[in-house]
């Protein structure tokens, strides 16, 4: 009879669980395990040295391999969620007969083990479930048993625990030992102190409530339970513990806290978003190697802060300043308008972006200036309209006029007379004295002689994408350009005509350490090796004796080049330049067109900026050498007059000069001058070297330059 009563219930029960089993078998069989290889988790973004620039995409996780976490905290999170985690299966029965009568005497206790814990958490499992839904709650347990027993079986042990710790929520969105370690303690897990292993482990119990962020006296009290139960574990002495309880406890600064938006992040992102499918986004994992130095973008955004900063404390200053944005309440804030600037380093031979500085604070203003700002140019435009007359055959020792603009005179423009800013005409003078100088009369001459199409076509070869003006103006700089754009096409000075396509992304790789992508390496040739090299000698002048004099007083002293800009009335300060080995161009200004102040020239506002990033990097070991290029140079004596080679007439008019010129351009000895026809006859260049002939023209003396020559924007052309 005590069989039967016994034994009908006993074979029930069996039938039933057999019955349960494979439901909840069958159930779980729905669910992919291989998620737990494949765990979202944040792609880390490196400088080009390694440094670490930030993480996006995927969730906030880092997973961590587990031979890398320190062995405390793998002992703590063990005493504190499965003490007998490598002496039971999927689901512990001794633990779940303890949680029953701990809630039949009133407290509540879990049973689940660190399996049941990663299933649970790896599919949602809890997800629609409230508190008092018993019915919802066993059915998600057994169901999480199952998976549990599934997971047993096709993983080790340590693998399970590995994933947990990769698993699980640490508060504020964190997920992962790895995350929680950097972002709580700013170090890797396998650093991690007892104490910071305890209060990592008493987390998890209640990530939101729990964590030093939220409550420093709830992480203190959680980080003492878990010492407790060490010790009752047996994996740590009393003494361990009381110890681990005395340390202080030291997080990441508050200030630290927030995240730093970055213009270089900014750019990144976008390059991203076109190089990598919405799926690589999404899942992350990826380490992604970058061409910025952070060294070098560090210092650009120290020295463009430093000199604006310095900008608005000048007396009589009138416009708003940073400091005084800061001051207006968060809610009643609008847009910035305090002034602005951007800078972006470019590699010459390579076209890799070692810095860019979109504003004064991406987490003020989001504009990327040094991408999307798009200020006119003015007159560091100009090189490339002399570039457009040198591919015609002009020579920057021909001379030119600097006389005021006749009505009709210039194709085009109607009877439209731009004027130096100086107001002052010199008469004759050399094509590179016209650069040097940045006269308007001269340059827009030498923009005539190239011809309009010509010199639009000579800007969309070594990159200005913007529409480009369909007139005369175009000559003194109207268009309008971005500093990537800037710094991008005055690389081809330094490179004998070549323009590399800029990038910032060189490398991605995948959490096994396989390149999904490499960013090759495309020059091509954009204007004549020549026609660069002539017009970056010139260059190299305005450093010298031009508008750009005074790097050497702010203590550039290595071989440079580049060009000052100043638009009309003081809105657009620039200043584009290079070295052997870098191009840089900044930018300052405002969002919305207006005068900085009287005398906020580029060699004022942005030199000084350019000069101290162009130091740093060199001391970095990117060395300004010899600018000369490879060009094979070759010696030739001209007439200043017609550009051809000098005949005896040309001596007795004392208009002969020698020139080194690249072999590629030189004159064939019969190409003598026209304008002294009745002596146009070769002369003895030897002997004339020999005997250093007086007659022979010197070079420019040094003249004095006055910083008006640099504003030269052009007035509108007036309708004829």
């Amino acid at each position: 009879m005590l069989a039967r009563i016994t034994g009908y219930p006993f074979v029930a029960g069996l039938y039933g669980l057999v019955f349960f089993g494979m439901i909840y078998g069958f159930r779980a069989q729905q669910f992919d395990l291989s998620r737990i290889h494949a765990m979202p988790e944040r792609s880390i973004i490196r400088d080009r040295q390694g440094e670490e620039i930030g993480r996006i995409h995927g969730e906030k996780r880092l997973i961590v391999p587990l031979r890398q976490v320190a062995e405390n905290f793998r002992k703590a999170i063990l005493a504190r969620e499965d003490e007998r985690f490598y002496r039971h299966g999927a689901f512990d029965t001794i633990g779940i007969g303890r949680a029953i009568l701990k809630n039949l005497e009133g407290k509540r206790e879990g049973a689940s083990t660190i399996t049941q814990q990663l299933a649970s958490d790896m599919f949602g499992l809890k997800k629609g479930e409230n508190r008092g839904e018993t019915l919802k709650q066993i059915d998600r347990k057994m169901l999480e048993i199952a998976i549990a027993i599934r997971l047993e079986a096709s993983l080790e042990k340590d693998e399970i625990l590995e994933a947990y710790i990769n698993q699980i929520n640490w508060g504020r969105q964190i997920k992962g030992i790895g995350e929680a370690s950097r972002i709580y303690f700013e170090k890797h897990p396998s650093e991690l102190t007892l104490s910071q292993s305890a209060l990592l482990a008493g987390i998890v119990r209640g990530p939101d409530s729990f964590n030093p962020f939220s409550s420093m006296e709830f992480a203190t009290r959680e980080r003492g339970t878990t010492l407790n139960r060490m010790v009752v574990a047996g994996v740590i002495t009393e003494e361990e513990a009381e110890t681990a309880k005395k340390e202080p406890i030291e997080i990441r600064p508050k200030a630290r806290r927030e995240i730093k938006e970055s213009y270089a992040m900014d750019a990144i992102r976008s390059d991203l978003e076109v190089i990598l499918e919405k799926e690589n986004l999404e899942l992350g994992g990826l380490e992604i190697i970058t061409t910025i130095d952070l060294r070098i973008q560090h210092k650009a955004e120290e020295s463009l802060e430093k000199k604006l900063n310095e900008v608005e404390r000048y007396s009589g200053y009138g416009h708003q300043t940073r400091a005084a944005w800061q001051k207006i309440p968060a809610e009643q804030r609008t847009e910035p308008e305090y002034i602005q600037g951007a800078a972006v380093v470019m590699e010459n031979r390579t076209g890799a972006v070692l810095a860019l500085v979109g504003g004064r604070d991406a987490n003020e203003s989001r504009f990327n200036r040094a991408t999307q700002g798009l200020p006119q140019v003015g007159s560091i435009f100009k090189p490339f309209v002399y570039v457009s007359a040198f591919d015609k055959g002009l020579r920057p020792s021909s001379n030119i006029s600097d006389d005021p603009i006749r009505p009709g005179e210039i194709k085009g423009g109607g009877r439209w007379r731009p004027q130096n800013s100086d107001g002052k005409y010199n008469g004759m003078n050399s094509v590179a004295y016209g650069l040097i100088r940045s006269r308007n009369t001269m340059s827009v001459r030498i923009g005539n002689y190239a011809g309009l199409e010509n010199v639009k076509e000579a800007a969309k070869m070594v990159g200005f994408k913007n529409q480009l003006p369909n007139d005369p103006t175009i000559y003194l700089g109207s268009l309008v350009a971005s500093p990537w754009e800037v710094a991008t096409a005055y690389t081809v000075f330094p490179n004998e005509g070549k323009r590399y396509r800029p990038y910032l992304i060189s490398q991605i790789k995948d959490r096994d350490g396989n390149v999904l992508y490499a960013t090759p390496q495309l020059p091509y040739q954009a204007v004549k090796e020549s026609s660069a090299w002539s017009v970056s000698k010139i260059l190299q002048e305005v450093t010298t004796s031009g508008t750009a004099a005074s790097v050497k007083r702010l203590g550039f002293e290595k071989p440079c080049a580049g060009k000052t800009g100043t638009t009309n009335d003081f809105k657009d300060a620039w200043f584009a330049g290079y070295t052997s080995n870098l191009t840089c161009a900044v930018w300052v200004g405002f969002d919305t067109p207006k005068k900085t102040f009287q005398g906020g020239y580029g060699s004022v506002l942005a030199l000084p900026v350019w000069a101290d990033v162009m130091k740093t990097a060199d001391l970095l070991g990117y060395k300004a050498g010899n600018l000369d290029g490879k060009a094979k140079l070759v010696k030739m004596h001209i007439c200043r007059l017609s550009g051809k080679r000098v005949t005896a007439g040309c001596l007795e008019a004392h208009t002969a000069y020698s020139d080194l010129v690249p072999s590629d351009i030189a004159l064939p000895d019969n190409d003598l001058c026209p304008i002294h026809p009745a002596r146009a006859q070769p002369i003895d260049e030897s002997s004339l070297v020999a005997s250093e002939q007086p007659v022979l023209v010197k070079p420019l003396k040094a003249i004095p330059v006055t910083e008006e020559e640099e504003t030269d924007i052009p007035r509108a052309i007036p309708v004829d």
